[in-house]
């Protein structure tokens, strides 16, 4: 008896200690908001006070006003992230599909290849493509830094869906094909909504990534593909000086869509779902 107590006992503190490494977690991750949230309703905060000394909603009378263009960037954002998403499952689809189900020498050194942006100092390459994109004249172009946002997006897809391949078996493709369906209706109606949990989750990193990068927009757009990124480092020290209200609030503007995606896309990217796809 007092062994099945002690054995409770364990199990208790085990399941005490998880929740506190939880907790622990979610602090750590939430501890940054607290003081980006108080400087965004901040008027006046002077040190050593604790709160602010005036509070006030500037910022966000700023943020929101039409001459701001925060809204505007706010629509080029969304809309370049959004293309650089659909760019990536239309280009990396085919090459993770190999990469996961085929067996060929040197296919850990694409593996590793593919993964060399990741590695490569972002504004090295950035001025490597930039001086390419000069040339071509898609420079300061909408398209021209989408097609830079590639760069640094499309090892996230890859690698997640070549995941998702790895997993997928080839006999449900053969069956559909033995009983007389074409390529397209395979994919359609037997590969893809086992994928699609997999598109959804690197849909999710990719769009992040876009989201959030500065130094291809900065230096490919030049000034004129104007982001919540760039708008949010012309207030951290550039022409407008720097204003921490609305730094701040613009901070909390660019942590909206990745929590969002974050909510929608939580069942996607659970592990079952990898493999079995939505039911």
């Amino acid at each position: 008896m007092d062994g099945l107590f002690s054995v409770v006992r364990r199990k208790n503190f085990v399941l005490f200690l998880q929740k506190v490494f939880l907790g622990a977690m979610a602090l750590w991750v939430l501890v940054p908001f607290i003081p980006l949230f108080l400087w965004s309703f901040t008027q006046s905060w002077f040190w050593p006070n604790l709160l602010p000394n005036i509070w006030g909603i500037r910022a966000w009378r700023y943020s929101f006003a039409p001459y701001s263009k925060v809204l505007e960037a706010i629509w080029t954002t969304i809309l370049l992230s959004l293309f650089v998403t659909f760019l990536n499952i239309i280009i990396c689809l085919l090459p993770a599909k190999v990469l996961g189900q085929k067996k060929f020498r040197g296919k850990e050194f694409i593996r590793l290849f593919l993964l060399s942006p990741l590695i490569v100092p972002p504004i090295a390459v950035a001025l490597g493509i930039l001086s390419i994109f000069i040339r071509l004249g898609l420079s300061n172009t909408f398209i021209g830094v989408a097609i830079a946002h590639l760069i640094p997006t499309m090892p996230y897809m890859t690698m997640m869906l070549s995941a998702v391949f790895e997993n997928f078996d080839i006999d449900f493709e053969e069956q559909a094909r033995s009983l007389g369906a074409g390529p397209i209706k395979t994919f359609f109606y037997v590969t893809l909504p086992v994928i699609m949990p997999g598109i959804i989750a690197g849909s999710l990193f990719t769009f992040l990534v876009s989201f959030n990068e500065f130094v291809f927009t900065f230096l490919v757009g030049g000034g004129k593909v104007i982001t919540l990124s760039v708008l949010l480092f012309n207030f951290m020290g550039g022409e407008a000086g720097y204003d921490f209200p609305i730094t701040a609030a613009l901070a909390i503007i660019m942590s909206i869509p990745g929590i969002i995606f974050l909510i929608v896309t939580e069942r996607a990217i659970k592990e079952e779902f990898f493999t079995l796809g939505f039911k």
